[in-house]
């Protein structure tokens, strides 16, 4: 089994719902488990025009799917829950992006791994953070704590709100 690390994103139709159904599916697909899960953060969307904010969290999934077919289980999963891709950087209900796959480096131009947008993205990195810790060793050489002295926090706040899977309604 490989670990992989995804990103989960939502800003429309009631964000914390949109996440909690997506972790479900993501641990319903076929050679895929959770192995652990950030909290949820809330951070103001990046963007055209006016957007409420976004619920970030990152989720370590243990996965025999390779990174291709992973890519395609997300895509799914988007699409399942109403994504449009009209607009780049647009609201979205579900946002799922491979941000590590094992150690490899996969530069295709359907799949980018390391995302390479990450190493920016204070919403991506203070969750991986959470759940790899500060010493993870990146593909490309680089320690994940180095990106977070780089990334600062901004307006990036950790909420309460719950991704429990477990106990929450369907």
């Amino acid at each position: 089994m490989t670990s992989a690390y995804i990103a989960l994103g939502s800003n429309l139709d009631n964000p914390a719902s949109q996440l909690r159904r997506a972790l479900r599916q993501l641990n319903c697909l076929h050679q895929c488990q959770i192995e652990s899960l950030s909290g949820a953060y809330s951070s103001a969307a990046i963007g055209p025009g006016t957007q409420p904010d976004y619920l970030n969290a990152v989720v370590k999934l243990a996965t025999a799917l390779s990174a291709p077919q992973l890519l395609g289980a997300t895509q799914t999963i988007e699409n399942s829950q109403g994504r449009i891709r009209s607009q780049r950087w647009g609201p979205r209900t579900l946002d799922l992006d491979i941000l590590l796959y094992g150690g490899e480096e996969i530069h295709t131009q359907s799949l980018q791994i390391p995302h390479p947008r990450m190493a920016e993205r204070n919403f991506v990195l203070y969750p991986l953070a959470e759940i790899a810790g500060e010493k993870l060793i990146l593909p490309c050489g680089g320690v994940l704590g180095s990106l977070l002295a780089n990334c600062p926090l901004g307006d990036l706040v950790r909420t309460q709100v719950s991704l429990d899977i477990e106990h929450e309604p369907g």
